[in-house]
């Protein structure tokens, strides 16, 4: 059975690879800033997951479609992907010391049959100098990241510790992206058994 991933995102198309069961990729036609954020982050991630799915099922109407949203909360406030390099200056200096949660709403769909979950992790950053913030926009790491940041490759400077699934801060958590999938009769670990 094919999934249909619906994300752009290179870091979730990365993850769904590693298990190398057959996908395609597909970006969602759903306009995320046509939900507004009414203070319950969960519930705001979830909605986002489940009507990006929604929006590619007239396409793949027998297929399993995955999809995902992501955003950072800090203080009550959530944190999408800046807009520019300094919106990404204002998140990352907003996020300096702090701890924050990263919270990743799943949906599986395949035809009628919806399954929707949430992740939430939380992320203690180290406190950040101006020259480590400038540096980390210098490569541009952050721009097309909920928060302005990534969890790999030079964001693991950024980053203290973490409680909760690391793959939740990279986009999809896969913990629970297979308890969803099992529903629909696929289990990861069949990548690794044949």
């Amino acid at each position: 059975m094919r999934i249909i991933l619906g994300s752009k995102s290179p870091r979730r198309q990365e993850i769904i690879k590693f298990f190398s069961i057959p996908h395609m990729v597909a970006s969602s036609p759903f306009d995320e800033r046509s939900i507004l954020f009414q203070g319950d982050a969960e519930e705001y991630v979830r909605v986002i997951a489940e009507k990006k799915g929604e929006a590619l099922f007239p396409e793949f109407p027998n297929e399993v479609i995955v999809t995902a949203d992501t955003v950072v909360l800090l203080n009550g406030e959530i944190l999408l992907k800046p807009e520019d390099d300094g919106d990404g200056k204002e998140m990352l200096t907003s996020l300096s010391g702090t701890t924050h949660d990263v919270i990743t709403g799943v949906a599986v769909r395949k035809g009628e049959q919806l399954k929707s979950s949430v992740e939430t992790t939380r992320v203690h950053f180290n406190s950040l100098s101006e020259k480590e913030i400038a540096a980390y926009l210098k490569g541009m790491h952050g721009r097309d990241k909920a928060g302005g940041y990534g969890a790999q490759e030079m964001g693991s400077l950024l980053i203290k510790g973490i409680e909760g699934c690391f793959y939740n801060v990279i986009g999809l958590p896969v913990n629970t992206l297979q308890k969803l999938l099992c529903q629909f009769g696929i289990n990861l670990w069949d990548a690794f058994s044949s």
